[in-house]
């Protein structure tokens, strides 16, 4: 590839493209974060800049939740009478103070911004397919056509630290093929832990192959190393040579790492960038690594040390959700985190405390594939296409609706027990939570209909919030403190904020079913599993998700505040930005 052809992309009319399609989003999340206000002029909105000058006009549909359901060709700016071109960099420092960027925030956000349209760009120049078309697509089709990311985050895209070659070869959009790295770690340094039934050679050989095995033990002795002596890791490419061949050169000098070279079998990167699905071998495992490039919020590394309960953590919660009648009659199941490794680099430990990007360097997981799961006719797909729409503005979840010839709120009925009842029965029966979002469920359909969820991401993202819960030592990780007020936040924010609010707003622009009826339906379901576990009246009384209000928590302002470590996993509740209250749509229903 040419110098040129790696940014054959970035044409004028596409960036144009992107331009308006993110301000549209950034003028619907602020205004829904309450950062900006617009104000009514006529049938139009106006936002003006914090000199008073600039204005931002609009037309959009104010929907349930606060919801700005603005239209992007209507969006134009003005400064003293004159019309300028949108530009998603200058709208940032125009509403520096508003949105509270700091100036040592301010050109990182930029950054990703700037890559967040590089990224949309891409996806504008692939071939177009339509909503109805990916809802035919494979797994992975639908996995690799998703054109948005996260529904709130503005700076959704970031992935700093990728060269234009790299993002070519890594993004999820881009859909290439990657071939993992193996290192050898000496086990002086390194950690494996597994689920039970598992046991390191073999669970390795099934994953790798005799031949791989020893090609790669043949390195090791080749330079005199005995290979009992080490651990095998895979390795994003990115993170070897951006990272560890340089970061970790001393390992590398003493043979406490060594390179055995890459993989036999192909991957496909996942929404999450740094999760890899098997392509040659679709039920062989996933293998998540390490990634230390900065993305919406985080750098995206892994720890050594909370790898290590990972794999207890899963068969804990899949051993629960076995032994629950209501969960296991939803359907739903968990893809466990089977088995992990991590090394720990002693000197950086030493220099750093337990949050610091140098501590997660260097790690890897293991998780269970759901395609061996499947049934005849059944398919998949990750939960975030529902909220994709195509070119044409037509929506997957739309397109999935028409698929299943189903009336709307049936179909939506279907989806609901799959995905929203498991959700409430582990929160009111267990005190257990997940983060629930799009990229961490996967869809079991059949004939377009949502027949079961499928939970992923455990280990670093569930949570039970009793503080006299009794769990296993090695789970007790997972146990957090949360005050009284913000736990069903967890159900509000992550569920009906960040996710249903897009949804119901996507069927309503479409004509498909209106918010009302939407909104019915979840009340309906919500009722439905009430009704049938009254023995936990107490406990919806007490948390009540027919509230008339409950607390806007915002996810921008968090990035806004601190783009590298929003939030402590330790403290989940502790770096909450509450502002204000939305008007609860289950209310009175």
């Amino acid at each position: 590839m040419s110098l040129a052809d790696a940014v054959a992309h970035l044409s004028p009319e596409r960036w144009a493209a992107a331009e308006r399609l993110l301000i549209r989003k950034a003028l619907a999340e602020f205004a829904h974060e309450r950062l900006i206000t617009p104000e009514q002029e006529g049938e139009r909105y106006v936002v003006r800049g914090d000199d008073g000058l600039t204005a931002y006009r609009f037309s959009a549909v104010r929907r349930a939740l606060d919801h700005w359901q603005v239209d992007a060709d209507s969006i134009t700016r003005h400064c003293e009478g004159v019309e300028l071109p949108l530009s998603t960099l200058d709208f940032l420092v125009e509403f520096k103070e508003s949105l509270g960027l700091s100036d040592e925030i301010l050109p990182v956000y930029l950054e990703e911004i700037s890559s967040t349209l590089a990224g949309t760009c891409y996806k504008l120049a692939k071939p177009r397919i339509s909503s109805a078309e990916l809802a035919r697509g494979s797994f992975q089709d639908i996995e690799t056509g998703m054109t948005e990311g996260h529904p709130c985050f503005v700076a959704n895209n970031g992935r700093l630290g990728f060269g234009v070659h790299e993002y070519l070869s890594y993004a999820p959009e881009t859909a290439s093929p990657v071939r993992l790295v193996w290192l050898a770690a000496h086990r002086s340094r390194a950690a494996f832990t597994s689920g039970a039934g598992i046991e390191y050679e073999s669970f390795l050989r099934a994953e790798l192959g005799e031949e791989t095995i020893r090609r790669f033990h043949g390195v090791l002795t080749g330079q005199g190393l005995d290979p009992a002596d080490y651990l095998l890791i895979p390795v994003h490419p990115w993170q070897w040579w951006n990272k560890l061949s340089v970061t970790f050169a001393a390992e590398v000098a003493r043979r406490r790492l060594v390179c055995l070279g890459e993989g036999d079998d192909e991957y496909l990167a996942q929404q999450s960038v740094r999760t890899f699905f098997n392509a040659s071998r679709p039920e062989k495992h996933y293998v998540k690594t390490a990634l230390s490039v900065l993305n919406m919020g985080f750098m995206r590394g892994l720890s050594a040390a909370y790898m290590e309960a990972t794999p207890a953590i899963n068969d804990w919660l899949a051993g629960l959700i076995e032994n629950d009648p209501v969960l296991k009659a939803t359907g739903l199941s968990v893809i466990r985190e089977r088995a992990a490794v991590g090394y720990r680099h002693r000197e950086y430990e030493q220099a750093t405390d337990r949050s610091s990007p140098y501590r997660k360097m260097l790690a890897a997981l293991w998780r269970e594939s759901p395609v061996p799961t499947l049934h005849d006719g059944e398919t998949l797909a990750t939960m975030a296409s529902l909220l994709h729409v195509d070119h044409e503005g037509a929506s997957f979840a739309g397109a999935l609706i028409e698929r299943s010839a189903l009336p709307p709120t049936q179909w939506l009925r279907h989806y609901l027990r799959a995905y929203l009842t498991p959700i409430l029965h582990s929160f009111y029966a267990h005190d257990l939570v997940f983060m629930p979002h799009g990229e961490n469920v996967v869809l079991v359909l059949r004939d377009g209909v949502v027949r079961r969820a499928v939970f992923k991401d455990i280990a670093e993202e569930i949570a039970v919030m009793d503080p006299d819960a009794v769990l296993p030592p090695e789970v007790s990780r997972i146990r957090v403190r949360v005050p009284e007020d913000h736990k069903l936040l967890s159900v509000f924010t992550d569920v009906f904020d960040c996710f249903f609010r897009f949804l119901a707003a996507h069927l309503a622009a479409e004509g498909i079913l209106e918010e009302d009826a939407f909104w019915r339906t979840v009340a309906e379901v919500v009722r439905e599993y009430q009704e049938s576990v009254p023995e936990l009246a107490g406990r919806f009384r007490r948390y009540d998700l027919f509230a008339p209000e409950f607390a806007l928590s915002c996810l921008n302002r968090l990035q806004l505040r601190d783009n590298r470590q929003m939030v402590d996993l330790a403290d989940p509740s502790g770096a909450l930005q509450l502002v204000g209250t939305l008007r609860n749509p289950l209310a009175g229903r």
